[in-house]
């Protein structure tokens, strides 16, 4: 079972740490379809060290979450150690986690990221750094490189494990790839050979069988999905199954979506309020309606949604509709 310093999970199933996705409403939703731990999204060390109102905010972590990885990020060794530090005491997180695989620019340019990707030593220092600052379980969540010629995998999660670092998650694509291309699960077979860390691998698992397959074929610890979980928490339910059980569980009706869509319009209203959560809903509804034929107006429909009422208005009257032609294609 997979198990980060003193913290056991229930089962290997992983949700990762999505930026702008992540936040307490959609990670709830996502544990309790069964993941065995959530992950935050990432969080700048420097809004902590700072105080920003905004970025405290994101550090909230409803008691049912848990056990949660709480992740920052960052270039600096001061900052970086003064916002794990303030993670470790004032959060109830169970886990921090250090972002070493975010590829967009605006992160690489303050040396966060995937910019450590390119220096083993700087990850060695900052980790241990952090480590000996806190209580908590330090992880590292990285990609294989920076681009086809700097792959320092393997050398990189080995100076996490001598630094102290308890986990490491590992994602098979180099930052050049963005989310490009076919994650190479080869170097996360390799890497998992290499440290005596648990090693969660990350990258084209998109199915149940995935999951099973990644687990067998690289021998790590943990299995993490990212992308095929958006609108799709039954993805985490039906892996759970199929790894536990062997039984591939049926997918979701368009009632049962549309449902749990809803529940999860409703937290991330308490969570923000009406207004923003609508907005930041508008993506989610679409990715909860993927799949449901017909879907194409409501897509559409929905970016013009400016209060809870009309949402719920929508996607109850297109959910009516999509079973009310089921309901006469099997009279006819």
């Amino acid at each position: 079972m997979l198990k980060i310093g003193n913290i056991e999970m229930k089962n290997p199933v992983v949700l990762a740490p999505m930026a702008g996705i992540c936040n307490s409403a959609f990670r709830l939703t996502v544990k309790e379809f069964g993941a065995g731990l959530v992950c935050a999204e990432m969080v700048s060390d420097k809004g902590i060290v700072f105080q920003n109102e905004k970025t405290l905010d994101m550090l909230y972590i409803d008691e049912r979450e848990k056990p949660l990885s709480l992740q920052i990020f960052g270039g600096e060794k001061e900052s970086l150690v003064q916002a794990a530090s303030f993670v470790d005491k004032n959060t109830n997180a169970d886990i921090i986690d250090i972002n070493m695989g975010c590829p967009v620019p605006k992160i690489t340019k303050c040396d966060a990221g995937a910019k450590w990707l390119l220096d083993p030593n700087k990850i060695y220092e900052m980790v241990s750094a952090v480590v000996d600052a806190v209580d908590k379980p330090v992880t590292v969540k990285m990609r294989m490189g920076w681009d086809e010629d700097h792959i320092y995998a393997v050398e990189n999660a080995r100076a996490v494990e001598r630094a102290g670092g308890k986990a490491v998650a590992l994602h098979g694509r180099t930052r050049v790839q963005m989310y490009e291309g076919t994650a190479n699960w080869d170097i996360i077979k390799e890497v998992k050979q290499s440290v005596g860390i648990p090693v969660i691998g990350n990258g084209d698992v998109q199915t149940p069988q995935d999951a099973k397959r990644m687990l067998e074929e690289t021998g790590v610890d943990g299995v993490m999905i990212g992308r095929a979980a958006l609108g799709n928490p039954w993805m985490i339910y039906r892996t759970v199954k199929y790894l536990e059980t062997g039984e591939l569980m049926e997918e979701p009706s368009a009632r049962e979506k549309i449902d749990v869509c809803l529940l999860h319009l409703d937290r991330l209203i308490a969570l923000k309020n009406e207004n923003i959560a609508v907005r930041e809903m508008r993506k989610h509804a679409a990715w909860y309606l993927k799949g449901i034929r017909g879907n194409a107006r409501v897509r559409k429909d929905i970016n013009l949604c400016e209060t809870r009422e009309q949402l719920v208005s929508l996607l109850s009257n297109f959910v009516q509709e999509v079973e009310e032609k089921e309901a006469a294609s099997q009279a006819g």
